[in-house]
């Protein structure tokens, strides 16, 4: 008589947890994600110094235990400047990815559930926006409405909008040819049921990936419109206007390395986070 156990054998959940476990990669990215999220929402907790008051006495100090970034040809502590200045630079990033998602979401539904002639002038005016290069629309935009890191964010959004407008078109058009939305059409469901109850939380599914990638995007045009000058003057700490602020002292290259390295990290782990949600979804 032979016995089969319901439990799992070490081996087997030690197998179960390797399969299922989140990369070592995604852990990283997820752990630098969150320090840069808390670093915009409570700033004070992770430096004593000011941003904008410096000591004259300490200027162009190189990395150490007191000033972890170095300081400035003012005085300013770098890694201050650079904890505040993640406020404004996660914040317009979010503007500018919620401005994409709902305007180019909305677009993207409307031509793929409705079709016809409203699909083809919506799908043209998407392709339109795709022809322009996207930094150079967020230029025109943002030099058209003012310099100041809002109005980046406003930019950066409007040139996100093509791209969801197209996924989110493709997704409803592939979800509306689907099997259960016609029997629940054959049913008698009516089109705002359908687009509510099935079509939309369908074809949103693919959104969220895109959303977070966009949102690694936006932070980098963002800093490279403040690195132009299209954003916030000095006091300000964006990350952009730092590296273009540390550029003309690159003897000291601290000033330059500093807020550049914080802006591809915390960009490369925006993308990394984008890439395994795609997988796992």
């Amino acid at each position: 008589m032979s016995f089969t156990s319901t439990s799992q054998s070490p081996l087997n959940r030690l197998g179960w947890l390797t399969a299922n476990r989140i990369p070592v990669t995604v852990a990283l990215s997820l752990a630098i994600t969150a320090i840069v999220i808390a670093w915009s929402l409570v700033p004070g907790y992770f430096t004593g110094h000011s941003p904008v008051v410096g000591v004259p006495a300490d200027k162009l100090l190189g990395p150490s235990l007191a000033h972890w970034f170095g300081t400035d040809h003012l005085g300013r502590d770098v890694y201050a400047r650079v904890v505040y200045g993640t406020a404004s630079s996660v914040s317009s990033a979010l503007i500018a990815v919620v401005i994409g998602v709902v305007a180019g979401g909305l677009i993207g539904l409307v031509a793929g559930f409705l079709g016809g002639w409203v699909d083809v002038v919506l799908a043209r005016l998407v392709d339109v926006l795709l022809a322009i290069p996207k930094f150079l629309l967020a230029v025109i935009v943002v030099t058209a409405i003012g310099f100041e890191t809002i109005n980046a964010a406003i930019a950066t959004g409007v040139s996100a909008v093509a791209i969801f407008a197209r996924v989110m078109r493709s997704e409803v058009i592939k979800t509306r040819q689907a099997t259960f939305v016609e029997s629940s059409f054959l049913l008698g469901g009516s089109r705002w049921y359908i687009l509510m109850r099935h079509v939309l939380p369908n074809a949103s599914r693919s959104v969220l990936p895109l959303a977070v990638l966009q949102f690694g995007e936006a932070i980098l045009v963002i800093a490279s419109l403040a690195f132009l000058g299209y954003g916030d003057p000095p006091p300000a700490s964006d990350w952009g206007l730092l590296v273009s602020i540390g550029k003309d002292y690159l003897k000291w290259p601290w000033l330059v390395y500093a807020p550049a390295f914080v802006t591809i990290a915390t960009v490369l782990s925006v993308n990394r986070i984008s890439r395994w949600l795609r997988k796992t979804d």
